[in-house]
């Protein structure tokens, strides 16, 4: 078991996050906004830049956050730079040994034919596991943000779909919380961790801790354990049972990445980041 998180909350460049990791007494960093980019599209200099702060700092990419099929990348366009991303981004992943990328399923705004996306959703995402197949790397599907984040039955279709060793699940304990259940008829209702888990917690090989809770139609991030998604439980029932993988935290509580008009102070962000995973590393103590 080890721990790792987007450092990228801790701070915008890359020393920053390697701070934040060290203070932390960790070693990895799950790697996601890279010098105004990410380890897919930055320029050949500036990769050799991160090459050697990492090894200098002896610290390790242990997965590429990538953009590839997130919500940025709506499945009523194509899908040609997901492709794209994943090509770029697997020789610089060989070179330091990241094993992993994270990859969303193709947001579908079209809630009311949700299901007409099945196939389609399903086509690209093979696509994307023969690419990582190839280069020897795996996709980590994250609960967020595409159709197979839909609910856990669609979770459960995409990988019988697709049916590739290259394509695993990372389980993030927090998205349910803030994720319709598009199942039935509207209005829908919000998803359950806990039951999101038990249902796929055979196919998770790596595990983003996120926790938060719903004030109306507010998103409330919360530390570890103090929101509704089930953080204590999750992660008792995965050692219980002798997972092995990592922990990334993502706490959004001081920074969220996809909304710009999250913003905090630099040293607001770096402590929170600190704290966060302190307290998650205590939870994971008591366990």
């Amino acid at each position: 078991m080890y721990y790792t998180g987007f450092a990228d909350e801790a701070g915008a460049d890359l020393d920053t996050q390697i701070r934040a990791t060290k203070k932390l007494g960790w070693k990895y960093i799950e790697t996601r906004a890279l010098m105004g980019s990410n380890l897919a599209f930055i320029s050949d200099a500036q990769f050799e830049e991160v090459c050697g702060k990492l090894d200098e700092a002896n610290v390790e990419f242990n997965c590429f956050g990538s953009g590839v099929a997130n919500w940025a990348k709506s499945i009523d366009d194509p899908p040609d730079d997901s492709y794209d991303e994943i090509r770029r981004a697997i020789p610089r992943m060989q070179k330091l040994g990241i094993k992993f990328i994270r990859i969303m399923s193709f947001p579908v705004k079209d809630l009311n034919n949700y299901e007409s996306y099945a196939d389609e959703a399903f086509k690209r995402l093979k696509t994307i596991a023969e690419i990582a197949a190839d280069g020897g790397i795996t996709c980590v599907l994250e609960n967020c943000s595409g159709w197979a984040a839909g609910s856990y039955e669609h979770t459960l279709r995409t990988l019988e779909a697709v049916n590739s060793p290259a394509l695993k699940l990372v389980f993030d304990t927090g998205n349910p919380v803030f994720h319709d259940d598009i199942r039935g008829v509207p209005p829908y209702k919000k998803q359950n961790s806990w039951e999101f888990y038990n249902a796929v917690k055979e196919h998770i090989v790596y595990v983003h801790i996120k926790d938060g809770y719903m004030d109306g139609d507010k998103e409330v991030f919360t530390f570890p354990g103090e929101g509704k998604g089930y953080v204590k439980e999750i992660i008792a029932d995965l050692l219980k049972n002798g997972y092995d993988g990592g922990f990334s935290i993502e706490p959004h509580m001081a920074v969220v990445f996809h909304d710009k008009s999250v913003q905090s102070e630099a040293d607001i962000q770096y402590n929170n980041y600190i704290e966060y995973g302190k307290r998650f590393m205590k939870i994971v103590d008591e366990m």
